[in-house]
């Protein structure tokens, strides 16, 4: 199983989280998903970029690397 690890600028509070959370568990091929506010450890065998864009596809005034 492929391990992605993602860094997160500018969350605070838990609704962004969970949305974070929900957005790349609803990703095929994602096994599960451990985000916090500094980042996420996702695994499972999905694209990096695609976990990526899932993230700025919520619009939220956060940075993902």
């Amino acid at each position: 199983m492929a391990h992605q690890s993602l860094t997160f600028k500018g969350v605070e509070n838990a609704d962004q989280i969970n949305r974070i959370t929900t957005a790349l568990m609803m990703l095929d091929g994602v096994d599960s998903a451990e985000v916090g506010r500094h980042g996420a450890e996702v695994e499972g065998r999905v694209r990096r970029e695609a976990l990526i864009k899932a993230v700025e596809a919520l619009k939220l005034p956060i940075q993902v690397k």
